[in-house]
């Protein structure tokens, strides 16, 4: 399961704070990057790709401070991250290779 949240700066380091010293979200593939490149400002994306009850728990620790990416939003930003990570991937084979 893969899940995308959007948090306003201010609650930032709070969120993140409490994803990643949750025993059960810690445990998931979690990725902060700045929501200004990809165009909304103020903010940062927090991908969380772990089974259901890491991403159920993330969404429960997030209520008050983010909000669930969905839609057309989400299917950008999850493209993004991915070309992002492959990009990085190819780096590292021109090291390693």
């Amino acid at each position: 399961m893969e899940i995308v949240l959007y948090v306003e700066q201010k609650n930032f380091e709070k969120l993140k704070q409490k994803l990643f010293g949750d025993n059960i979200v810690s445990r998931a593939n979690l990725l902060t990057h700045e929501a200004s490149s990809f165009g909304r400002q103020g903010g940062f994306y927090i991908r969380v790709l772990g089974d259901d009850e890491e991403c159920k728990r993330a969404l429960e620790l997030s209520k008050d401070l983010g909000v669930e990416v969905t839609g057309e939003e989400k299917e950008i930003v999850l493209a993004k991250l991915n070309e992002e990570g492959e990009r990085s991937l190819e780096g590292f084979g021109g090291i390693f290779g």
